[in-house]
């Protein structure tokens, strides 16, 4: 299991909820306690020439294993496209793992709320966790399939489902004005059509939505897609 800087930082219980779901499913679960961050922020701001440290050090801590599982779809990108080792290859965002190798098609969950589902970028259109919509192709969504097998779950349909959040990492920083009103429509999208919460598979996303729900005061909380699919309220 490969936990990111700001997962273990600032939302540890994501962490222990994907613990908790790959036991569930059978997985003999190991947390290297050695791993450090993947590199994607040197590399999102030009410094990849940088990252070799980081880059050695993944590799040694997850080489051994038949997966690696990570609760976020912008390091699990990072690692496929920028490791050149076998560990690039057996790197799995935890959505993905659980639809696509366990297979899962029945959960023991329950969230009885209005749920918005944010698909963030990273996921979306380099992971193909669910289909763009400006294809004329088949629609799906992995997240959403996994949502719907959670009792009590409602989720709602947003006006623009696949639409940025503005987050982008260091993008947020260095255009900061456009990355805020990028994810002020985002949350006013899901609060115009009644959700409680919002949950995506990116946590990156939904600490920068957080934010601005904090700001504005809002009753809207997030939470990251592993809570809810753990979940027995």
């Amino acid at each position: 299991m490969f936990i990111p800087c700001y997962v273990d930082q600032f939302y540890p219980q994501v962490g222990i909820a994907t613990l908790q779901l790959l036991e569930k499913f059978g997985c003999e679960v190991v947390y290297p306690p050695s791993q450090t961050c993947c590199g994607q922020p040197m590399a999102n701001s030009g410094f990849e020439h940088l990252t070799g440290g980081c880059n050695d050090l993944f590799i040694k801590n997850f080489r051994e294993f038949d997966h690696v599982v990570c609760p976020s779809g912008s390091c699990v990108l990072h690692i496929k496209d920028h490791l050149h080792d076998d560990v690039a290859h057996k790197i799995y965002e935890l959505v993905e793992f659980l639809t696509d190798i366990l297979k899962i098609e029945k959960l023991d969950a329950r969230f009885p709320y209005r749920v918005g589902l944010h698909q963030s970028c990273h996921g979306q259109r380099g992971l193909k966790l669910s289909q763009m919509s400006e294809l004329m192709a088949a629609p799906f969504s992995k997240p959403e399939h996994l949502l719907k097998m959670v009792q009590g779950v409602e989720l709602v349909e947003l006006d623009r489902k696949d639409e940025c959040c503005g987050f982008g990492g260091t993008f947020c920083v260095a255009e900061e004005a456009v990355s805020v009103k990028m994810g002020k429509d985002r949350v006013a999208d899901h609060i115009h059509h009644g959700a409680e919460y919002i949950t995506a598979a990116d946590m990156s996303c939904l600490m920068h939505l957080e934010g601005i729900l904090h700001r504005q005061k809002s009753t809207v909380q997030v939470k990251h897609i592993a809570e809810i699919l753990n979940s027995h309220e």
